[in-house]
């Protein structure tokens, strides 16, 4: 099955579901993303689209049952007018973020529009041209690529990432391992990193921008390689995050659930009906102030 006979049996499968026009259309969409940035099959990607459809109507509201703090907590990070030029091409322009405690961002937008550079600004591995960034708290990073160390094994990650957390060893490990298998892996393996596959490397990163239960999550599309299962796993433990108070940046292409979210930042620069906004604000999508 190609990838446009795979989505279009998503789409019939998720409207005999009864689900939602505009989400069905948000999900199909990240779909199509993720398959033309993985280059894999659809079938090994996300299984069967029946099943898929399954998944994805059982995860629709699921969250929302999760214990919710009360409301935001202090400011973790303050993005102020934060502009990139590359050569002649402006890459940012002016762009503003204030993401709280217990706040979900959003980052969208199309590729080359800056979002992967938004968030390595903001990690402190790229400098803007004019701007500033401010964080309160610790945080951890995520990269789309890259990240990990070929030679070292999952646990001398863990190790080595705890070390400047001032976790122990042991507590590095057991730490390591349990949010491993929230993402349904099994890390207490001797396999070199080299030899994991795109997926897996790609939840050792997300592993390890957690160690250390950090303020402030900076996650670049980091299911990139997952399977349906560990997709839905991973906006399962992005949603437990905000709900034990963590600020989470998650940059994405689009969105299957928006108002599972608090803010977004719409890097595109065209606002629409959702209420995505232009270049220098992000929308509060639970009733609270936007952010400009």
């Amino acid at each position: 099955m190609n990838h446009q006979a795979w989505l279009a049996a998503l789409a019939s499968e998720l409207h005999r579901h009864g689900v939602d026009r505009e989400l069905a259309g948000h999900v199909v969409a990240e779909a199509a993303a993720h398959l033309h940035d993985s280059g894999e099959p659809p079938m090994a990607v996300f299984g069967n689209p029946a099943a898929y459809a399954t998944d994805v109507v059982r995860s629709v509201g699921g969250p929302a049952h999760l214990p919710r703090r009360t409301g935001p907590g202090p400011v973790r990070l303050d993005v102020r007018d934060v502009s990139k030029r590359y050569r002649r091409r402006t890459v940012l322009d002016r762009v503003r973020l204030t993401v709280r405690a217990g706040e979900i961002a959003a980052i969208v937008g199309a590729n080359g529009s800056g979002k992967s550079t938004l968030l390595r600004i903001c990690a402190g591995l790229a400098s803007p041209d004019s701007g500033s960034v401010r964080v309160h708290g610790t945080f951890g990073y995520c990269p789309q690529d890259g990240g990990t160390a070929d030679f070292l094994h999952p646990d001398e990650h863990f190790t080595l990432v705890g070390a400047g957390r001032r976790l122990t060893r042991a507590q590095s490990r057991a730490a390591g391992r349990a949010q491993a298998a929230v993402l349904d892996w099994d890390a207490a393996t001797e396999v070199q990193a080299r030899h994991l596959s795109g997926g897996t490397r790609q939840k050792l990163n997300l592993v390890l921008a957690g160690l250390g239960d950090p303020d402030l999550l900076l996650l670049d599309e980091p299911y990139q390689g997952f399977d349906r299962g560990t997709y839905l796993d991973f906006w399962h433990q992005v949603w437990r995050w905000r709900d034990a108070g963590k600020a989470i940046v998650v940059v994405t292409h689009l969105l299957n659930q928006l108002d599972r979210v608090d803010r977004v930042l719409d890097l595109t620069g065209k606002a629409d009906s959702a209420g995505q906004v232009d270049h220098t604000g992000g929308v509060d999508l639970t009733g609270m102030e936007a952010n400009r």
